[in-house]
């Protein structure tokens, strides 16, 4: 299955190592509309991630308020690679 996949994190903390083909998108670029998703189906999978787990949480509610329906939280990048990208 093909996966939009964003990385929640900040840019410094994507720069340092992120999933590869990841969008990086922090939550507040999230909260303003996510404009590199204007493209993206509203029911596109897609899986976010951060470092713990938590803004991914956060970010997965933001994308769900603007209309995204299946978003999972690959909380974070070791996890995405391994249970996502086998």
């Amino acid at each position: 299955m093909n996966y939009v996949i964003i990385d929640v994190r900040e840019p410094d903390e994507f720069a340092s190592g992120h999933v590869k083909g990841a969008l990086n998108i922090p939550p507040s670029k999230l909260m303003n509309g996510a404009k590199k998703l204007k493209d993206v189906p509203k029911d596109a999978p897609i899986i976010v991630y951060c470092r713990t787990g938590s803004r991914s949480n956060t970010s997965a509610h933001i994308l769900q308020g603007l209309g995204y329906t299946n978003i999972t939280n690959g909380i974070n990048k070791e996890q995405v690679e391994a249970r996502f990208l086998r």
